[in-house]
């Protein structure tokens, strides 16, 4: 009997006691992580996980995933929450389900890689804190960086999931670099490392549903594991590439719940929950519980976040995706970035930029952190390269690339850009070719006698490890040695829908109530003035209350200065970041400057400062670190001279223009 014939129109049973499928798709959630992090900036808080999470755990997911990735990162340096106490917490509400997390191999959770003795302790501790499932993947699918998390996994008893990042340099499957034998070469590779189910993972939404169906075809025969694909639906073919991915045996499917679906997200699963009702891959679950939980995000949680929903569009894909292969998410970050700096006129020079930078960088994926290392990059040859001269301001993340310190690329990197990379480059001009953790010293006894006195456990000192200026932070916000700011700080269904109705009153020019007056009655003392505006002019009466205007002299007007404009916000790499500081970023930049400043070339966040007053510093030297959107760009200094101030310490936010630091 064909699939088709074994669909019942009549009496069809939407629940979940229906007969159960031969071989029945499973399905991994991604609401609780990729969903909002895709849509609202990972700015899920975890109280608004809690109200559905108990029905979630109902449903029958295979996994669901609820950790890694961004969050671990937007919750300390946003939220004001504990990212370990995330799992323990929804430990306690899923109970069945296992949980699954996004984990980017030696990157681990940041967006380089850390030494083996911070990666061992951190999958040792998300295992303990109830993590089941390790997704997880290397943005240059260089698979040496496995070898330090890949046996711990296994030791703690948990599901190794190993990842083939999805990409392409044809519009189609195909090519010298990314073909069909690449990606069965590398299953076969994951299979020999132990890996106990394999996921395709297209983090832009670029597999095509026919490309998806040779892939899966050929990956079933090639190794005997399950076969997971992720497939986000930016470009609007993902739910067709699910569908042709069933079809040739895909084993585990990725989906949201519909209200965290679509756009730069992934397809719901309530119509491939319907589609498959009464065929063999029937996934079984009850379309009425679904319902249910999707009345409460709808209804309850997602308005707290609609401010953060990008709704420019018309349209809820972007088929551009194809054409530049940026994950929407990193997408979104380089238009705020631009509109930061009052650049966003040249996104046209960015996206036609950014195809001939991932090449010079020797056709990388782009997938965290290569999608930020290649679109930082991008934005600084755009706004900073002459026709003379190109990368000319090389972030620190792309002399770690070019020294092999994330790993080995699909194809060489372009011979120039990695001479000019690396010229100074403190670990050495030549690159390595061994595994790049081999070269990185022990990190974690240094990070626990740095935040010794603050950290309280383990769990703490990783935190800081990982995230050395905003852990840190954190954890004082954490102990209460530090106030924690008030845009950190949840805010009700209530405040939600009050800003959003301010936000709409605004749209319509109704933030300012009209007071309606019945008008007076014309008296004798009216008097009619043409106003011209350019080439056009009005004729207007006035007439003084009272009374006839006596105009016994002119004063004239004195200048009036111009406002200093207000510090923009730095920016963060999946999300905007918080506001910078009023006090702190205003005050230097207007201040006069005595000696040749530094300033900030586009907003960001101070990582440090390689120099203190009164230190000498020579031409070209590095006096301060500027992060931006998690790219490190080093700044150094335009003459040599004595560093005479400084203005702002680590962690605070800048606005472009600030003044950093001033040499005499």
């Amino acid at each position: 009997m064909s699939d088709h014939d074994q669909v019942k129109l009549t009496n069809m049973n939407y629940s979940k006691d229906r007969p159960k499928a031969q071989n029945p798709v499973k399905i991994m959630d991604l609401t609780l992580r990729d969903g909002h992090q895709s849509l609202f900036a990972t700015r899920g808080r975890t109280e608004d996980m809690i109200p559905v999470a108990e029905m979630m755990d109902e449903i029958g997911f295979w996994a669901l995933e609820t950790w890694g990735g961004a969050t671990f990162d937007t919750m300390h340096r946003f939220l004001n929450e504990d990212p370990w106490e995330r799992l323990r917490t929804l430990k306690r509400y899923i109970k069945k389900t296992p949980f699954s997390m996004l984990l980017r191999a030696q990157n681990l959770v940041g967006y380089r890689n850390y030494a083996d003795d911070v990666a061992r302790a951190f999958v040792e501790r998300a295992a303990a804190n109830g993590m089941d499932v390790f997704r997880t993947f290397d943005a240059l699918n260089d698979y040496r960086n496995f070898e330090t998390v890949v046996p711990v996994i296994k030791s703690c008893g948990k599901h190794f999931q190993g990842c083939i990042c999805y990409t392409m340099t044809e519009p189609r499957l195909g090519g010298e670099v990314y073909n069909l034998d690449y990606y069965v070469n590398k299953g076969k590779a994951l299979e020999a490392m132990g890996a106990d189910s394999i996921c395709l993972k297209d983090m832009a939404g670029l597999i095509a549903p026919y490309d998806a169906y040779a892939i899966i075809k050929a990956l079933k025969k090639a190794v005997k594991i399950p076969i997971n694909l992720h497939s986000h639906f930016t470009s609007g073919m993902s739910s067709m590439s699910h569908l042709k991915a069933i079809e040739a045996g895909a084993d585990i499917i990725d989906t949201c719940m519909s209200p965290y679906a679509y756009r730069t997200s992934h397809p719901a699963i309530e119509p491939l929950v319907m589609t498959l009702i009464g065929t063999n891959r029937d996934t079984g679950f009850d379309i009425k519980a679904l319902a249910a939980i999707n009345e409460i995000l709808e209804k309850e949680i997602c308005p707290k976040y609609r401010q953060l929903l990008d709704d420019t569009k018309l349209s809820i894909i972007d088929i551009n995706v194809l054409l530049h292969q940026t994950p929407g998410g990193m997408l979104s970050n380089l238009v705020n970035q631009l509109r930061e700096m009052d650049a966003l006129d040249k996104i046209d020079q960015v996206y036609a930029e950014l195809p001939r930078v991932r090449k010079d960088l020797g056709q990388i994926p782009l997938v965290t952190p290569t999608s930020q290392i290649v679109g930082i990059q991008t934005v600084n040859n755009v706004l900073f390269d002459d026709e003379n001269e190109r990368y000319k301001m090389i972030t620190g993340q792309v002399k770690d690339l070019c020294y092999g310190l994330y790993g080995k690329t699909a194809v060489p990197i372009n011979a120039e850009v990695q001479k000019k990379a690396l010229k100074g480059y403190a670990r050495g001009e030549k690159p390595i070719t061994c595994r790049p953790a081999e070269v990185i010293e022990p990190e974690l006894k240094k990070a626990q006698e740095e935040v010794k006195g603050l950290a309280m456990d383990l769990d703490d000192e990783l935190i800081y490890a990982l995230y050395p200026v905003t852990g840190k932070r954190f954890l004082q916000w954490k102990y209460g040695k530090e106030e924690v700011p008030a845009d950190v700080k949840p805010i009700t269904l209530e405040q939600a829908k009050a800003r959003q109705e301010l936000i709409q009153k605004a749209i319509a020019g109704k933030l300012v109530e009209k007071i309606e007056k019945e008008a007076p009655a014309k008296g004798d003392g009216l008097r009619k003035f043409n106003v011209f505006v350019e080439d056009t002019y009005f004729e207007v009466g006035v007439e003084e209350i009272g009374g006839a205007p006596v105009v016994s002299y002119i004063q004239p007007a004195r200048p009036v200065a111009a406002a200093a404009p207000a510090p923009a916000p730095a920016v963060a790499p999946a999300a905007p970041a918080p506001p910078a500081k009023p006090a702190a970023a205003a005050a230097p930049a207007a201040a006069p400057v005595d000696g040749t400043p530094i300033n900030a070339p586009m907003p960001g966040m101070i990582v440090r400062f390689d120099k203190n007053v009164g230190d000498a510093v020579s031409k070209g030297e590095t006096v301060v670190i500027l992060e931006a959107m998690k790219m490190e760009n080093a700044l150094a200094a335009p003459v040599d001279g004595t560093i005479k101030s400084i203005n702002f310490k680590s962690s605070d936010s800048v606005p472009k223009g600030a003044v950093l630091c001033v040499i005499g």
